[in-house]
């Protein structure tokens, strides 16, 4: 009898997880760096080659060709500072070209970069202590650009000219995406003037807004393979013509982050409250959480959450935390 609820025991416990099973990977380069405020706050992966690469606080850039078993600081690294919003640290989504965006709070004005040895542009000092920063990846100079101004009460800075120069559009803004040189897609948050929040939508490169969508996303949109998904009001929606229409892919309970896509277009994860869910349907179903590391102590609004296809490993941090890996299958 006692063999039989061992059994069930070990059975109930398996969608949970065990977060002994997500494996520290910075621990000396954290000890022999030493960071500003906030460590290690932030991590993207290069999907094709799951080269790894880690912002440390006024450090600058890391990167891991082995999987986090050693780390090199990236050839001419960018201005000092610190990334923050989960997963504004960005590689070139659609794969053509080593660019490599960095907005930064507490530091340099957001900085463009590769992943190589090329040298660093550092954009208007009118874009410094921002948030994240939207880019149109379509255009080598990336001229159409949106940024958030930190703790500036959602202050939308825009740019036509790669960063020489930044307007302000207002405030009362959140997460946004660009699509191309004139189309992009911005939150208007909840406010007493403006109760019901939202995503409006400029086709002339943000002279103009209109309303495209009721929900209201708190984190930064992802782009896949077949169109453009975000979290907000309780499920994960998904645009595929621009931002023009959306339509509600699935329910997520508590989604904080996501989604982090998988080895198609069907596999993929979300970071939400409980842990980290996975889909295997294109997000209509979801699988029970893993748990985070417990030394995480839960999950934040700075938990980044990134995936590697070439060795199927999941990366999970929190600003000031580790990096954990997880590699599935083991």
């Amino acid at each position: 009898m006692r063999a039989i609820l061992i059994a069930v025991g070990v059975v109930l416990a398996a969608p949970a997880d065990a977060p002994a099973e997500w494996r520290p990977l910075t621990t000396e380069l954290l000890a022999r760096e030493k960071t500003g405020f906030g460590g290690l706050c932030g991590v993207v992966v290069e999907r094709s080659t799951g080269r790894l690469f880690v912002d440390l606080s006024d450090r600058g850039l890391f990167t891991s060709a082995d999987r986090g078993a050693t780390w090199t600081r990236v050839e001419n690294s960018p201005p000092k500072g610190r990334t923050e919003t989960p997963g504004c640290l960005q590689l070139d989504p659609t794969g053509k070209t080593p660019r490599l965006l960095m907005p930064l709070v507490y530091g340099s004005p957001i900085a463009v970069g590769t992943t190589g040895s090329g040298p660093w542009r550092v954009l208007d000092k009118a874009s410094a202590h921002v948030d994240w920063c939207a880019a149109d990846w379509s255009d080598p100079d990336l001229k159409f650009l949106l940024a958030l101004k930190h703790e500036a009460n959602g202050l939308l800075l825009r740019s036509r000219d790669g960063g020489k120069t930044f307007d302000d559009l207002g405030k009362g803004h959140g997460p946004a995406w660009v699509f191309d040189a004139n189309t992009a897609v911005v939150t208007r948050v909840k406010t007493k003037d403006n109760p019901t929040g939202g995503v409006v939508r400029t086709t002339d490169g943000g002279a103009t807004f209109a309303p495209v969508a009721d929900f209201t996303p708190t984190a930064l949109p992802r782009v896949g393979p077949d169109g453009v998904y975000w979290l907000a009001d309780g499920g994960l929606h998904k645009t595929t013509d621009a931002g023009k229409t959306w339509a509600k892919v699935g329910p997520v309970k508590d989604g904080r982050y996501g989604p982090v896509f998988g080895k198609g277009a069907a596999q993929l994860f979300v970071l939400t409250g409980t842990g980290v869910v996975e889909s295997g349907d294109g997000g209509k179903t979801w699988a029970a959480p893993v748990a985070v590391p417990a030394a995480l102590k839960g999950v934040s609004a700075l938990t980044w959450l990134d995936y590697d296809p070439t060795s199927d490993t999941l990366y999970l941090m929190k600003m000031g935390s580790e990096l954990y890996a997880r590699r599935r299958g083991e």
